[in-house]
């Protein structure tokens, strides 16, 4: 491939993707820390001080005292942090099972007391709207799609960025950026080193990007297939009018699954269960395991183990590039490293466009010629 072809895939996979991805990194900038915002504007809800070692309540008092509250709606899921929440036990409700997310209700209790501690609200604030216009525009499946979609642009664009810079670096000492030259030649030089100095960075981002938008894509394929055959002897079956108790169903997954703590729980009928079933969802107790859930389905009724497996690999990817996409598994120094990251990123995006807007009625020959003579314009010496 000639270096003619290169320089058009670099330079229009650049302009496509440019506006979205500096707009990605914008928003990405106050997510990085979402946890430590909450926490400093008071948008954070804390467990009340307890004496060490008081006891859990059973999450049966739990869901009941989530029902009393909202008579006639019913719980989807249950979440745990222990980590970053201690001692909140998070539930969504809704009017129906089958209602869009947006529609869910959340409500923070006390793990200890069953004590109804907040109902935050779910689609408001700042931090809402930053994740939103982060993960879809806005605009559900497609806006997720069509974000994945600029991600693996702007991975092209690294990649022909990559192939470019080694004729012109013939020219030039590594990191050389020629200060005694013109403004757009200062630029250039600029770009052109911070992009290989973030390129591994920029390309695990872009990738990770991409593939967290097809989670929903990914989510409907599992439970076509794996979940389909974890429930299959169930299939025939009228659902239960009476459910078992919920703590037994932790109870029970917690002792098939002894290494692992639980993440989520999700009740008959369901996204992630059946009609028949709790799915516990148990998680790793490390750093990066912690991102892999594994499914345990418990009889509704009866509170008996019926399946547990290891997710398939196609979701053990998904839930792995999230961490790497946002860089929070490894505290508050690794969410430093993707602030600086971000912003030298976002250096190179908007370097790119201003290096593009001032040459952009240049000839594409006479841009080629400059990156094969190492960015030098004609009479101009090192």
């Amino acid at each position: 491939m000639n270096i003619r072809l290169w320089f058009l895939i670099h330079k229009w996979t650049s302009l496509v993707c440019t506006v979205f991805l500096l707009m990605l990194c914008l928003t990405g900038l106050p997510l990085i820390f979402h946890e430590e915002i909450d926490h400093t504007f008071g948008d954070e809800v804390e467990a009340p001080e307890m004496p060490a070692g008081t006891p859990a309540a059973s999450m049966d008092q739990i869901a009941e005292a989530a029902r009393l509250r909202h008579p006639g709606e019913l719980i989807r899921f249950a979440f745990w942090d222990e980590k970053e929440h201690p001692h909140l036990t998070l539930l969504t409700m809704t009017e129906t099972y089958d209602a869009p997310p947006e529609d869910d209700r959340l409500i923070v209790l006390d793990s200890r007391t069953a004590d109804i501690l907040d109902e935050p609200p779910a689609d408001s604030g700042f931090m809402y709207i930053m994740f939103k216009l982060h993960v879809d525009l806005f605009a559900g499946l497609p806006g997720m799609l069509f974000l994945g979609f600029m991600g693996l642009l702007f991975v092209v664009a690294i990649v022909s960025g990559v192939v470019l810079y080694s004729p012109f670096m013939r020219k030039l000492d590594f990191g050389t950026v020629r200060t005694q030259r013109s403004t757009r030649l200062q630029w250039l030089d600029l770009h052109n080193l911070l992009g290989v100095v973030t390129l591994v960075w920029a390309l695990v981002v872009g990738l990770t990007g991409s593939i967290n938008t097809l989670s929903q894509v990914v989510i409907g394929i599992w439970q076509q297939g794996q979940l389909a055959e974890m429930v299959a002897p169930y299939k025939d079956l009228d659902p239960p009018t009476d459910l078992g108790s919920v703590q037994r169903a932790m109870d029970t997954a917690s002792a098939a699954v002894p290494d692992m703590d639980i993440s989520f729980l999700a009740w008959p009928g369901t996204l992630f269960s059946s009609p028949h079933h709790y799915s516990v969802f148990m998680r790793g107790t490390t750093p990066l395991t912690s991102r892999l859930l594994q499914p345990a389905l418990i009889d509704a009724v009866s509170g008996e183990l019926t399946d547990t497996r290891t997710m398939p690999w196609y979701v053990q990817t998904l839930l792995l590039s999230q961490p790497l996409h946002f860089g929070d598994y490894g505290g508050l120094p690794l969410k430093v490293l993707w602030l600086v990251l971000d912003l030298i990123t976002i250096v190179v995006l908007g370097s790119g466009l201003y290096l593009w807007i001032g040459r952009h009625q240049r000839s594409t020959a006479r841009q080629i010629e400059e990156i094969k003579g190492g960015g030098l314009l004609e009479g101009e010496t090192r």
